[in-house]
């Protein structure tokens, strides 16, 4: 049984920076891909960005694309993601998601495993 633990949301101004964490324990993430999800209030949830396992493959929503950095520390059993030149609109609560198939984690599609989500505010 993987657990997936996200840290390092919080506040930041506009054109902030924040790096989020997704650290696994029970297990290891070697053989799954892992995916960064995030829901606002009043909103559905919406895929943000994916890495396959061993890092050959990246997704990034086209909100995101340019601003946002997924990387992964198979030995630290970590997965990152870099937000910079944040928006207002990228406030909610970040997910990170595990799931052995690359592709229907980019879909959404049913994660094996999910995180209990940290909040990120973009707000001056």
């Amino acid at each position: 049984q993987v657990q997936l633990v996200e840290s390092g949301g919080g506040l930041v101004q506009p054109g902030g920076s924040l790096r989020l964490s997704c650290a696994a324990s029970g297990g290891t993430l070697d053989y799954y891909a892992i995916g960064w999800f995030r829901q606002a209030p009043g909103k559905e949830r919406e895929g943000v960005s994916c890495i396959s396992s061993r890092g050959a493959s990246t997704y990034y929503a086209d909100s995101v694309k340019g601003r946002f950095t997924i990387s992964r520390d198979n030995a630290e059993n970590t997965v990152y993601l870099q937000m910079n030149s944040l928006k207002p609109e990228d406030t909610a609560v970040y997910y990170c998601a595990a799931d052995r198939d690359y592709r229907a984690l980019v879909a959404g599609r049913g994660p094996d495993y999910w995180g209990q989500g940290t909040q990120v505010t973009v707000s001056s």
